[in-house]
């Protein structure tokens, strides 16, 4: 449990952990309330979505941790390859609960009012996420191979 707890990277990795985890309760009680309210027991489409997805990254983000913890790497490169991936999800999930607030869509990206600026969002998203994992990735692999 220290390795955890000695290491910058995963310890930032754990604090998201905790809120990402906390949101997901909060937004867990919103999508409770909004289905008391609706006629046949739903709530809308966002309100879901950030609930399973800030509960989905909580976890997530504990695996980053775990990994970054074990890492072959230097603190510094797994701290670096930590931070785009927990800030992207973070990001994801301010984005769904503004868009529970608004109701307006079941579908963002197909109603949204500028396509180019989203699909590159998108795509430094997938290069975020998908490279910080590879480091540690790599460095887990190393540390095994050592």
């Amino acid at each position: 449990m220290d390795e955890l707890l000695n290491h910058t990277a995963s310890r930032i990795a754990l604090s998201a952990s905790g809120i990402f985890f906390m949101t997901g309760l909060l937004t867990g009680v919103w999508k409770y309330l909004c289905m008391r309210r609706h006629q046949s027991a739903e709530a809308p489409h966002y309100v879901n979505t950030a609930h399973r997805a800030a509960l989905m990254y909580a976890f997530s983000a504990q695996l980053l941790a775990v990994f970054a913890a074990i890492s072959a790497f230097s603190n510094l490169v797994n701290t670096i390859a930590v931070i785009p991936p927990l800030l992207f999800f973070g990001i994801a999930i301010l984005h769904y609960v503004q868009l529970g607030l608004t109701t307006d869509s079941n579908n963002s990206l197909r109603d949204s009012p500028d396509k180019a600026k989203d699909y590159l969002i998108l795509n430094i998203l997938a290069i975020a996420e998908v490279g910080g994992f590879s480091v540690l990735l790599c460095g887990f692999f190393l540390r095994l191979l050592a």
